[in-house]
């Protein structure tokens, strides 16, 4: 059996910051100028509209099949910081109604600061290793059986259906228009906090002296190099080329390095989608 890895005092601290973000982007603007949130909480919305029942009641509803569902795949410690998140944003989002405030009544202004805050929530939420609950849950197991796919890719097909049903059922497709660009603002406001500080980016340098620049990457940044076998076009000449995988921060430390033992090296960057070994990601982790 699996052992429990408990939540420390500061991943409870996140959990409640992120839960509390995500009900004031809902509650103080997305949902007052009529932009439908994705996911399980998108659909209570719908379900709010129609009926007229509390959004967080209906979310909590709605979520507690998907985890009677998933609960043995998901792990003891992924379902806890699910169910935490997603009763006390649920909670939250009813108890903020009260407050009856409205942030702004612009849908444009709603979108671009809604989507900050839902983005910021999430993202604060995610550096825990857990989920909000809802589609975050199923799209967490679908990541695990087709790895080849974005996590984000799984959460971004799962909104569109909600706010394509959204349009139909309402005929607000200018409200859609906005919810668009409030999805992509949190994903990338999401994005930055989960990666911002670890975006990876793989180097290639060709040099006339590959030993003297790898010897003061592995001395001067601590960073590994492998010499990939190359050859001149033009010249014929066999070429080893230099790669090595750095920060994107380091960028600049190491073109001065290189420029400092070969001022006519040929340097190219690129960026690395996802980089699991020592001094980056777990190899081992599932997500």
């Amino acid at each position: 059996m699996q052992k429990f890895k408990s939540y420390s005092i500061l991943d409870i601290l996140k959990l409640i910051l992120g839960s509390v973000l995500v009900a004031c982007a809902f509650r103080f603007f997305t949902y007052p100028n009529s932009i439908v949130s994705g996911g399980v909480t998108g659909v209570s919305q719908i379900t709010n509209l129609l009926t007229g029942l509390p959004v967080g009641v209906v979310n909590i509803c709605l979520n507690i099949p998907l985890f009677a569902v998933c609960w043995k795949k998901l792990g003891l410690r992924d379902l806890v910081g699910a169910l935490m998140v997603m009763v006390m944003a649920s909670v939250f989002i009813d108890l903020l109604a009260y407050a009856k405030f409205v942030a702004t009544d612009d849908p444009l202004l709603a979108a671009v600061y809604g989507g900050v805050l839902n983005g910021a929530g999430n993202g604060i939420i995610y550096t825990t290793g857990s989920t909000g609950g809802g589609i975050d849950i199923v799209a967490k197991l679908l990541r695990r059986k087709y790895a080849h796919i974005n996590f984000g890719n799984f959460i971004l097909g799962m909104n569109v259906i909600v706010v394509l049903t959204f349009a139909v059922l309402f005929h607000r497709f200018e409200s859609c228009m906005y919810t668009m660009i409030m999805m992509f603002i949190s994903s990338k406001v999401m994005n930055l906090l989960l990666y911002g500080a670890n975006v990876s980016t793989v180097c290639y340098i060709i040099s006339t002296c590959p030993a003297e620049v790898a010897d003061a990457i592995n001395g001067e940044m601590h960073r590994g190099v492998t010499f990939l076998k190359g050859q001149g076009g033009w010249s014929g000449h066999d070429q080893p080329v230099i790669l090595t995988v750095i920060k994107r921060h380091e960028i600049a430390q190491l073109r001065a390095l290189v420029r400092t033992v070969d001022d006519h090296a040929f340097f190219i960057v690129t960026e690395a989608k996802d980089v699991f070994g020592k001094n980056f990601e777990n190899i081992q982790s599932e997500d």
